[in-house]
């Protein structure tokens, strides 16, 4: 069944499924859509034109869908789009998206956001994620699978943060995070070295850490420049693994540059 609170505000148009839970003094807007088994806690804000999947729980003071923030926008409603299992707990606030940016917001599935979190206008979460209290993004930023953002982390808008990357507390990334990088420090972030304990712990065998591992040395160690790199990497590494290509095409796309420093001690792991 059903379950809101006689305190609750649910505005009419409203559409919430059988088994959503709503808390006392939340408010859900018009034009939100709440699938099955969803838990809202109370003094929960939800507006906009925003679709939230199955089985998330969002805590207190949480606000979702509300308006960017952003100098060029002009009250238009658009949209935030939430997946399923996902976490989002107290004060994360999640904006909608921008109508030159896409005009959605979007979240996908079993994320974690800790206390804080901030997710601006038109970012894109991929699935499997955490965010650690206070990370930040800012606008059409675009987070991987797997990715982990710790605590009180800056990234630049447009910036990418690729998957199975670990970026640490109180960095400040405004170039985008390579896939499976640990990347630490805030003038400027750097990486570390492979992200190789998340990468193993999420199934993914230790050949393909070792060719991640070489091709990392390849375009971060080598003293050559990307585009080389990126050719020895195509001539020595094999051609058919799948976290390697990703790599690859993840760093010929990047449109802000990505983060080439390497801390002066390269980890090993």
């Amino acid at each position: 069944m059903t379950e809101i609170s006689p305190k609750a505000i649910i505005e009419k148009g409203a559409v919430l499924e059988a088994g959503v839970s709503i808390g006392a003094f939340s408010f859900i807007g018009r034009n939100v859509k709440i699938r099955k088994g969803t838990i809202v806690y109370p003094h929960v804000i939800i507006t906009g034109d925003t679709e939230i999947g199955e089985n998330n729980k969002i805590y207190s003071f949480v606000t979702i869908g509300t308006p960017p923030q952003d100098i060029g926008y002009k009250d238009e409603v658009n949209k935030v789009v939430i997946g399923k299992n996902n976490i989002i707990r107290e004060y994360t606030s999640i904006n909608m998206g921008t109508t030159k940016g896409g005009g959605i917001t979007r979240i996908g599935n079993n994320n974690y956001f800790m206390s804080y979190s901030h997710i601006a206008h038109d970012v894109q979460v991929g699935n499997n994620t955490i965010f650690t209290n206070g990370a930040t993004m800012g606008g059409h930023v675009i987070v991987e699978d797997y990715a982990i953002i710790s605590a009180f982390v800056g990234v630049h808008q447009f910036a990418r943060v690729g998957r199975f990357s670990f970026v640490g507390g109180y960095a400040v990334v405004s170039q985008d995070v390579p896939p499976f990088a640990r990347v630490i420090g805030a003038r400027p972030a750097v990486i570390m070295d492979v992200n190789s304990i998340g990468m193993r712990r999420n199934g993914i065998s230790k050949e393909t850490v070792a060719i991640i591992k070489e091709a990392f040395r390849i375009l971060f160690r080598s003293g050559l420049n990307t585009s080389q790199a990126l050719n020895k990497i195509k001539e020595e590494l094999p051609p058919d693994n799948k976290e390697l290509n990703h790599l690859i095409n993840f760093i010929q796309n990047s449109k802000r540059g990505f983060i080439k420093k390497t801390a002066d001690k390269w980890m090993k792991r």
